[in-house]
C-alpha cells in the first residue's frame, strides 16, 4: 500500500506539475564529493531553487573557497520570500550571485550575496535563464521530475556539464536512453538504499516507519544523472558465474539471454545480454556495450537496436512472460 500511494504521489505531482522536492544537504554532500576536482575555477548554476531554502545554494556556498569556484548562481522561480518554502506567489522572480567570502567568517553572509530581479517568472525555459545558463560551466539541480525530458534536452543544447537529480524511470525515455547508449550521460553514485527523502510541503509520507523521516517524503528509485566523468564508471563489475543454457533462458522475440541480476551476468558469454535498468548503477562502456533498450510494447529499432523476432508484444518475452524492461549489452573484452 505505501509504494502504491508513492507512486499516486509522483502521478499527481506529474499532473499538477508539483514536483519540486526539496533535496536534503546530507545527499548532496554524500554525491558531490566525487566531483569536487570537476569544480575548481569554475561558475555553477543551481536554476531549479528557491536560494534562501536551497540546500544546493547552501552547499556551494559553505564550499565555495575549498572547492575552488569562480562564481555560484542560483535562480528562482517566482518567489522572494526568505522564511518559507517558494509558493510560486510572486509578481517576480530572483537569482543571486555569490563570489566567495569577504569578511573572513566563511559564510555567505547576506551582504556579499547579489540579489538580482528577473523582469519575468524565472522559469529556466525563459531566455533570461538561458542567458545565465549560457555563462555557467556546470549545473547542480534538482529539476521538476515532470519536466526532466525538456531540462536535460536544453543542458544537451547548450554542451552544459550537470550533475541533477532524476527518476530511474527516465531512463526509459527514449531521449534519456539515447544520451546514455552514446555515453553522453550517466548515473551517479546514487541516494542511500535507492531512495531519496525529501523535504515537502505538499504531499502526505507515506514511508514505512523504520523509513519515517518527519517533514519529508520518502521517493524510491530516484538518482544522479550526470556527464561528469566519475571514477566508478571506469570499475569493472566483478564477475564469477559461466554461461549454460539451463541457467540463461533465450527470449522469445529477441536472440538474446535473460540475466535478471547485474551479478549473474556471465563472464564467459560472447551474445547479446538483457539485463535489468539498474544495471547502469554499475556500468562501465570500457567492459560492456550498451546495444539498446526494450521497455515498452511497441518496437522501436532505433531505441531497442536489435532486430526483433516476435509478432506483437516487444517487451522481452519468456514462454509469453513478460521480463519487464530489458538493456540490451554484450561484453568488449572478451
Amino acid at each position: 500500500m505505501a509504494k502504491k500511494q508513492q507512486n499516486a504521489n509522483l502521478t499527481l505531482a506529474k499532473a499538477n506539475k508539483k514536483d519540486e522536492f526539496y533535496t536534503q544537504l546530507t545527499d548532496i554532500e554524500r554525491e558531490l564529493r566525487h566531483y569536487r576536482h570537476h569544480f575548481k575555477d569554475k561558475v555553477v548554476l543551481c536554476n531549479c531553487d528557491d536560494p534562501f531554502v536551497s540546500n544546493f545554494f547552501k552547499y556551494f556556498g559553505l564550499n565555495f573557497d575549498k572547492l575552488g569556484l569562480k562564481k555560484l548562481i542560483t535562480t528562482c522561480y517566482k518567489s522572494k520570500r526568505m522564511d518559507i518554502f517558494s509558493q510560486h506567489d510572486s509578481e517576480q522572480a530572483i537569482y543571486l550571485e555569490y563570489t566567495g567570502d569577504k569578511n573572513g567568517n566563511s559564510i555567505p553572509d547576506p551582504e556579499e550575496i547579489g540579489i538580482k530581479h528577473f523582469k519575468g517568472d524565472g522559469d529556466f525555459r525563459s531566455q533570461e535563464c538561458i542567458e545565465l545558463l549560457k555563462e555557467v560551466d556546470i549545473v547542480v539541480t534538482n529539476p521538476p521530475f515532470s519536466l526532466f525530458r525538456e531540462y536535460v534536452a536544453q543542458l544537451v543544447e547548450y554542451d552544459k556539464k550537470f550533475v541533477i537529480v532524476g527518476h530511474q524511470n527516465a531512463i526509459t525515455y527514449k531521449e534519456i536512453f539515447k544520451l546514455i547508449k552514446e555515453n553522453k550521460l550517466w548515473l551517479g553514485f546514487g541516494f542511500t538504499g535507492g531512495a531519496g527523502h525529501f523535504i515537502n510541503t505538499q504531499y502526505e509520507d507515506y514511508a514505512t516507519a523504520g523509513n519515517h523521516k518527519e517533514g519529508m517524503i520518502r521517493v524510491s528509485g530516484v538518482h544522479w544523472f550526470t556527464n561528469l566523468d566519475i571514477n566508478k564508471r571506469h570499475e569493472d563489475i566483478l564477475l564469477y558465474k559461466t554461461y549454460s543454457p539451463e541457467d540463461y533462458p533465450t527470449y522469445d522475440n529477441y536472440e538474446a539471454i535473460e540475466i535478471s541480476k547485474t551479478k549473474d551476468i556471465p563472464i564467459n558469454y560472447r551474445g547479446i545480454m538483457g539485463v535489468p535498468i539498474t544495471f547502469l548503477d554499475k556500468y562501465n562502456p570500457e567492459q560492456f556495450e550498451i546495444l539498446g533498450l526494450a521497455a515498452s510494447a511497441g518496437y522501436n529499432e532505433e531505441i531497442v537496436g536489435i532486430p526483433f523476432l516476435g509478432k506483437k508484444d516487444a517487451r522481452p518475452l519468456i514462454m509469453g512472460k513478460n521480463t519487464y524492461a530489458r538493456i540490451f549489452i554484450q561484453h568488449k573484452k572478451i
